[in-house]
């Protein structure tokens, strides 16, 4: 046998033993990170569950405006229900939807248990209707568009 051919032969092995030393040790690498992403995943998973479980059981929270007692109201997004709005906010959009059309402010006091009797009572359901026109008119029609309890709503006067 030719002793430099034997020589290159050694060496060469040499290099592909390392080379595979090199290998599995990222390959070992991969696999522990490919691991830390599984367990990420799963965390990410039950603290959104969590989170959604929280959002969905919060009421409305109660806040403070010039001293009075007010009702936070939920920033309009897809995924708000109608249960996170205060009560009478609720009633009033059943109210709404039961109508065949335009909602008078006196049936709204009424089914919210206010006094129609007395004009002045109704004045701050009619008070609410012209700050919603303005704000939906402000509005492209594309970002939020008019659905039947929004134009019922806008239509709560007199």
């Amino acid at each position: 046998m030719d002793p430099e051919l034997l020589e290159r032969i050694t060496a060469r092995r040499a290099e592909l033993d390392e080379l595979e030393e090199q290998m599995a040790k990222h390959l070992a690498e991969v696999r522990a990170e490919r691991d830390e992403l599984a367990v990420a995943e799963k965390v990410l998973e039950r603290m959104s569950e969590q989170l959604a479980e929280e959002r969905a059981s919060a009421g409305p929270t109660p806040g403070q405006v010039g001293g009075r007692a007010v009702m936070m109201l939920p920033h309009r997004t897809s995924g708000v229900e109608e249960t996170m709005l205060p009560p009478d906010y609720q009633r009033i959009l059943a109210v709404v939807r039961e109508a065949a059309g335009p909602v008078m402010a006196r049936q709204v006091g009424e089914v919210l248990g206010v006094d129609v009797s007395v004009r002045a009572r109704l004045e701050p359901l009619r008070a609410g209707r012209p700050r919603l026109a303005s704000e939906t008119a402000r509005r492209p029609v594309h970002h939020s568009p008019v659905t039947r309890d929004a134009a019922a709503l806008m239509a709560v006067i007199d």
